[in-house]
């Protein structure tokens, strides 16, 4: 069975892997992004996470895909079943095919299959800023939800009042954001940000991730301070209860690593009671993706 994700544990609700021996990650070619141009496992992840988060150690963890290819998500599907590390699966396919449904299905059916608890798309990429509002897009969401799989929300600021306005569309439909939204922390300007996030988190089916935040600042200086106005505005627009803990590991490594977004996430969350800690470092990611043990083939 899967480690211990009981209290005093960390659960990851972000991480990724890739094996660039498998197939190419073609925006590991980004300035910056030279520490990242390598394979990265889940062996490595839990060296890198040795520490946990204010003494807590990980257990268990969400991975979440990379590249809009259900090859990928086939692939993490069949690692979920082989490593009681990871707990959940946030794959990719394509929102708007016709055969959205059936495809859905058949990745579910799959070996570790079980796994799979939601989706995504690289909004962040499209160029139609209410892409998450078109027709052809909407109804695919209508398959994940009639799934019960929740929907990654990966967007920048100015794509957030669409996500707003799907999730005011859409209650039905479970919205995790990635990233608080990728405010622009490295020139300050968070206002819109600010007032969009907290029009998103009116939507009482919206979660939130309190990860990501150090690639949005300077990756080589960035500070506890730096980070600390997105991270206060998401608790206080969310509630802890609503905010789940992610590494955004491996793409932390290029701004500190593991060990030291832990430390800073420590200080950020150091102003909650037990009962909220628990619930932003372990509590909300099981409960917003449904996480439990599962059998496993060694």
């Amino acid at each position: 069975m899967a480690p211990d994700a009981g209290p005093g544990v960390v659960v990851d609700a972000h991480h990724h892997v890739w094996d660039l021996g498998v197939r190419d990650q073609e925006w590991l070619g980004e300035p910056g992004l030279e520490p990242l141009r390598r394979s990265f496992t889940t062996a490595d992840l839990r060296r890198d996470a040795a520490g946990g988060v204010l003494g807590r150690p990980l257990g268990g963890t969400v991975v979440v895909q990379c590249l809009p290819s259900t090859a990928e998500t086939e692939e993490l599907l069949a690692m979920a079943a082989g490593d009681d590390l990871v707990l959940g699966v946030v794959g990719w396919v394509d929102l708007t095919d016709a055969g959205v449904a059936a495809e859905l299905d058949r990745l579910a059916a799959l070996p570790g299959g079980g796994a799979l608890v939601g989706l995504r798309h690289l909004v962040q990429g499209e160029a139609d800023p209410a892409w998450l509002l078109r027709e052809d897009v909407r109804r695919g969401l209508e398959a994940v939800a009639a799934r019960g799989l929740r929907y990654d929300v990966l967007v920048r600021p100015h794509q957030l009042a669409a996500a707003a306005e799907l999730a005011r569309r859409a209650p039905h439909l479970p919205l995790v954001l990635d990233h608080a939204g990728k405010p622009a922390l490295r020139d300050g300007e968070l206002g819109t940000w600010e007032r969009d996030l907290r029009a998103l988190a009116a939507s009482e089916q919206v979660h939130c991730k309190l990860s990501g935040l150090v690639s949005e600042a300077d990756p080589l200086a960035w500070t506890v301070e730096d980070l600390r106005p997105a991270a206060e505005a998401v608790l206080d627009a969310f509630g802890p209860e609503r905010v789940a803990f992610g590494s955004d590991w491996p793409v932390c490594v290029a701004a500190g690593g593991w060990a030291r977004w832990a430390d800073a996430a420590g200080t950020l969350l150091g102003g909650l009671d037990p009962g909220e800690l628990d619930d932003v470092l372990r509590g909300t990611a099981i409960r917003t993706y449904g996480l439990r043990a599962r059998p496993h083939v060694p």
